[in-house]
């Protein structure tokens, strides 16, 4: 039994983050949460979905790393299942997430979301949190209600930026005709930067511009 109940909301998602990372897919948790208006929200977010007040079913997905004063909110297309399986985002061998982040000065330690969170002042999420093996699987639909799901994120924790890994999703779900860069509208009250995806699929982001991307998005920090 996971006694949360005192935990308060806000620093809920860390603690259902390491819940997610004691687990494996499919094991069913018994828990006591606190009661308020968005638990739900965060319950999904951390990775479980409910079967009732007291149990819930882990996904095979990654949990949020959230909380309050991030200066910044990665915000990925969705896990793949390689990330999925290892417990953080980016984990495909050509992905060139964390080396850019590192470069980048985003982060301070390579392949830790946790780590980022609590030391860096970096959460991180994805658009949709069902993983899969290749973005092209995912549909349109799934764009829309993850960004709908990380607006409503963003309005309650208020990062001071979000940083879109990957056009595609934001396209779908927001601006078809968006480019990288600081959008012209903020998303959820805070500023939102697209950038391309670190996917080593991706051949035509070469590293330096993944990393001048990122830096633009932290403000030079």
């Amino acid at each position: 039994m996971h006694r949360l109940r005192s935990v308060s909301v806000v620093r809920l998602p860390v603690a259902l983050a390491r819940v997610h990372w004691s687990t494996a897919p499919g094991d069913v948790v018994d828990w006591e949460l606190p009661s308020a208006a968005r638990v739900d929200d965060v319950v999904v977010g951390a990775g479980f979905e409910r079967i009732d007040e007291r149990r819930a079913r882990r996904v095979r997905t990654l949990p949020d790393t959230v909380g309050p004063g991030m200066r910044l909110l990665v915000c990925g297309l969705n896990p793949s299942v390689v990330a999925a399986d290892a417990g953080f985002g980016f984990a495909g061998a050509t992905n060139r997430f964390w080396p850019v982040a590192l470069e980048a000065g985003l982060v301070t330690r390579a392949r830790d979301p946790l780590h980022a969170l609590l030391s860096d002042g970096v959460g991180m999420t994805d658009l949709v949190k069902r993983a899969t093996p290749r973005t092209k699987e995912l549909e349109p639909s799934e764009y829309i209600a993850g960004a709908e799901r990380v607006e409503g994120l963003v309005q309650w924790l208020k990062p001071a930026v979000v940083l879109f890994v990957g056009l595609e999703g934001w396209r779908v779900a927001v601006d078809r005709h968006a480019q990288p860069g600081f959008q012209p509208s903020t998303f959820g009250g805070a500023r939102a930067y697209v950038m391309p995806s670190t996917s080593g699929l991706n051949a035509h982001a070469q590293l330096p511009d993944l990393v001048a991307h990122m830096h633009a998005a932290t403000g030079g920090r």
